[in-house]
């Protein structure tokens, strides 16, 4: 009996030396890689199994990181748009293979001809070849937008509807757009005759009691994450008061949450893909994170040496999240950092490396 007693002893002090382990290692990076804020978390369907916060809320602040930390998501957003979708795909008031046109038919008109077949998966996956209003493209000349966010999506949809459309990239087999999650977005918001702010509030804060937040973490009148992006060489912390709006494209990619609030989100999908019903069914799940080769809705499709796993990274230049769900193993990885720099990626590269050797990934 003493020996099993020791036995136990011993495991547990070994896994709590690998733990700080690797808490250690991600703080080597964090101050390596010029990182403010680092907060990362590995979760299976029902269990935190690693889960840590690290460094301070601005580079200019002394203050400590906290699991009330909020980050913005980016562009992991989108799966959080495609699950909003999935629920009225459920409920018979759209379909996947809904067509634009068919909810906005006087739109043909000053449209081009190339999108009149386009459907809601098109847009969600990435297929119907609309032009990709990232970071590279944004020296496109764009209409003036006014009016409250919903207005400035439906002009912003009509502008890009008029650019002729893009060939499908021949390596990745979709073309990433985020004006197409606005487009889908605009269907949404026809279906259930309410903004797509109202239905992020109504699904995730109501429903499923996640405190989905909008636009970047409010760090003026509340201590909280600070993003960072490079000027004249230095990092510099960036006020979320600053002139600076996503809302045409708020589906694509400006919603925000803490790290806690997120595993909620995800621990619901990999329980989907364990064969359980929840707020969504589980064939939903797997039609939304694997459903179309290489990118379904939401997610993208990575497979490695027999492995498989839904991945995303989002950042709007100030933020950079990175999701990666092993389907198999049903674990997920998780990391927020308040800096999209590419040494911060690289560094968000290398935790993830580490982590995933731990957990057999």
């Amino acid at each position: 009996m003493r020996k099993i007693k020791i036995g136990a002893v011993l495991l547990c002090l070994s896994n709590y030396l690998l733990a700080q382990d690797i808490v250690s290692y991600a703080d080597s990076i964090r101050i390596a890689d010029t990182i403010p804020e680092l907060a990362f978390a590995v979760v299976n369907a029902d269990s935190t199994l690693e889960i840590s916060f690290l460094g301070h809320h601005s580079i200019d602040l002394p203050d400590t990181a906290t699991a009330s930390d909020r980050f913005h998501l980016g562009s992991n957003t989108k799966a959080m748009t495609g699950f909003i979708i999935a629920k009225y795909v459920e409920e018979g008031k759209l379909n996947w293979d809904t067509k634009f046109f068919d909810l906005f038919p006087k739109w043909k008109e000053g449209s081009d001809s190339g999108y009149y077949n386009i459907t809601l998966q098109d847009l969600l996956t990435h297929r119907a070849r609309i032009h990709a209003f990232t970071e590279s493209s944004e020296g496109k000349i764009m209409p003036k937008l006014k009016g409250r966010p919903r207005k400035k999506r439906k002009t912003f949809g009509k502008f890009v509807l008029t650019l002729t459309p893009l060939a499908i990239d021949s390596n990745l087999k979709y073309t990433y757009s985020n004006a197409g999650y606005t487009l889908a977005a605009l269907m949404l918001e026809k279906a259930a005759h309410k903004s797509w702010e109202r239905l992020v509030k109504k699904t995730f804060n109501k429903k499923l009691k996640i405190d989905a937040g909008l636009s970047w973490p409010d760090n003026q009148s509340k201590k909280d994450t600070w993003g960072h992006w490079i000027r004249n060489g230095k990092l510099v912390a960036v006020p979320s008061t600053i002139d600076y709006h996503l809302d045409f494209a708020a589906p694509a990619g400006d919603i925000n949450l803490t790290l806690p609030d997120y595993i909620k989100f995800i621990q619901l999908n990999i329980n989907g893909l364990m064969g359980k019903d929840n707020y969504l069914k589980s064939s939903t799940y797997n039609f939304l994170l694997k459903g179309v080769d290489n990118y379904s809705i939401g997610w993208g499709n990575k497979y490695e040496n027999g492995k498989e796993f839904s991945a995303h990274a989002g950042s709007a230049g100030t933020y950079f999240c990175y999701t990666s769900i092993d389907r198999k193993k049903y674990i997920a990885y998780i990391m927020f950092m308040n800096t999209s720099t590419k040494s911060a990626a690289e560094g968000a590269r290398q935790l993830l490396k580490k982590l995933k050797h731990k957990y057999g990934s």
